[in-house]
């Protein structure tokens, strides 16, 4: 085992809800290797969204740290962290977040522009990601032209445009039919692994899980267990047993 890319340290989320407290999530204790396909797996409300946030510094945990590459992204500015999420993270969305009024290519090469890189190193880019993804042939089309799996491709594409070491997924199959859900996470994975990123998805869908080398299961805010491969360790609240 090499040294984590993701390291997160008694991790707690607690909202308030009117007079109420709803603990999200509680002591969380979890390593990600670098290059490791990893899958966050739970029903609705278990906290795994939750966790793949606090990850990501799209929240702040009310308790413990999260280190990706060894910096500490949950005491980030805001400012830092859009800075961290430019130069290091991926994304890839249920809903595909691909904006209307732009092409595949130009949706794609987004991140791209974030980064200061020239309009034809983007579309040169773009143009090559989206021929890997299977759209050649969409580069000028509007998210409003294409199927629901081929928006999904646009948005595989965008999220690896910048070359990432980190890609997140949130329920990245949820609106797609089974055949199309399939394809979209064998591209997926395989992208990934092409060049050792380091792939965090979640779902609650086993079928989903499977193509992850490690699988997270996540209840009511704890991890209740870790699955490698065939091999099965038994995880409560950070300790294995």
């Amino acid at each position: 085992m090499g040294t984590p890319i993701i390291e997160i340290a008694g991790l707690r989320k607690v909202y308030r809800i009117g007079s109420e407290k709803v603990v999200a999530l509680n002591s969380i204790q979890l390593t990600i290797e670098k290059g490791e396909c990893c899958c966050l797996l739970g029903t609705s409300g278990s906290g795994k969204s939750t966790l793949l946030n606090m990850m990501a510094g799209l929240e702040k945990p009310t308790k413990g740290t999260v280190k990706i590459r060894g910096e500490l992204v949950s005491a980030m500015s805001e400012k830092k962290l859009a800075r961290f999420r430019q130069d290091h993270l991926g994304f890839i969305f249920q809903s595909y977040n691909l904006l209307p009024s732009l092409t595949a290519m130009e949706n794609v090469g987004l991140p791209l522009a974030f980064k200061g890189i020239s309009k034809r190193a983007r579309e040169k880019r773009a143009a090559k990601l989206l021929e890997a993804v299977g759209l050649g042939t969409r580069l000028k089309h509007k998210p409003s032209q294409m199927s629901g799996g081929q928006q999904q491709r646009v948005g595989i594409a965008r999220a690896f445009a910048a070359n990432p070491e980190i890609v997140f997924a949130d329920e990245p199959t949820g609106n797609l039919d089974t055949k199309t859900t399939i394809e979209v996470m064998e591209l997926m994975t395989a992208m990934a692994r092409a060049k050792n990123q380091t792939l965090v998805i979640v779902t609650h869908d086993l079928e989903i899980a499977a193509y992850a080398d490690r699988i997270i299961r996540i209840r009511d805010g704890v991890i209740e267990g870790i699955e490698v491969k065939d091999k099965t360790m038994n995880e409560s609240v950070g300790v294995v047993k």
